[in-house]
């Protein structure tokens, strides 16, 4: 049997969209007081916007050309690490991730072979758009993974595990 691009496809959406799903889980379940508790190491809605955000450029096709959508900024680009002057809002966000979503969704529906080699380049970066995709990934995981055991510390719960997207990818 040979491995053909829409196999290699449908695993990769099922194991992003499962990422990105439980990005979206830890945005939902968290509590207003943990959202913008300043008492913590992290802020919650900035390591959720930071995951996001960069979700989002490593998404692009042309990096040197990316504008979020509004109402986001830049910062992300601030060598200084300046975060944005007052915090995004849950609802805000978890829109911002369904976009990702989608956008992740069509690019990988979109996939042919050689596309999934062409090179994607910025600053130190220079990957193939299917190592890019795995390289965003394991971003988006870390990050969610870091959102539980925020909300696990703060009231010993956090999301359940997504083991694969439930939504196709050709919807």
């Amino acid at each position: 049997m040979a491995i053909t691009i829409e196999f290699f496809r449908n695993l990769l959406w099922q194991q992003f969209g499962a990422a990105i799903d439980t990005l979206e889980n830890t945005i939902d379940a968290c509590p207003e007081e943990l959202w913008t508790d300043q008492s913590k190491h992290h802020l919650y809605w900035y390591t959720a916007y930071h995951t996001i955000f960069w979700l989002d450029y490593y998404l692009s096709d042309k990096p040197d050309d990316f504008l979020p959508p509004e109402p986001f900024t830049l910062s992300e680009f601030d060598p200084a690490g300046v975060i944005p002057e007052k915090p995004y809002t849950k609802n805000e966000l978890l829109k911002y991730v369904r976009f990702c979503r989608e956008k992740c969704r069509n690019k990988i529906n979109e996939m042919t072979e050689e596309g999934a080699q062409v090179r994607w380049k910025s600053g130190w970066m220079d990957f193939s758009i299917y190592e890019l995709c795995l390289y965003n990934m394991r971003h988006v995981q870390h990050h969610a993974a870091q959102l539980n055991l925020m909300l696990r510390e703060h009231e010993n719960s956090a999301t359940r595990w997504v083991s694969f997207t439930k939504l196709s990818l050709n919807n």
